[in-house]
């Protein structure tokens, strides 16, 4: 099984986290925003969020600058 995330495909690994994804993918930044089928996932639920099988993911950095 897996899952699509920023529209490429990895591999699912059951009972993981938003936090979990974060971190094996190595996504380091205190600023992003994460989607699950569409739908947005609040930041403070990324610990608890269990991620589905067959997921769409979306993770957005979020940039600031002046």
């Amino acid at each position: 099984m897996s899952l699509q995330v920023n529209n490429k495909s990895i591999t699912y690994i059951q009972d993981e986290t938003v936090s979990d994804l974060l971190k094996r993918m190595n996504f380091t930044f205190p600023l992003v925003v994460v989607k699950i089928n569409k739908t947005l996932i609040p930041r403070d639920s990324y610990k608890t969020t269990i991620i589905p099988k067959d997921a769409a993911i979306q993770i957005i950095h979020m940039i600031s600058g002046g």
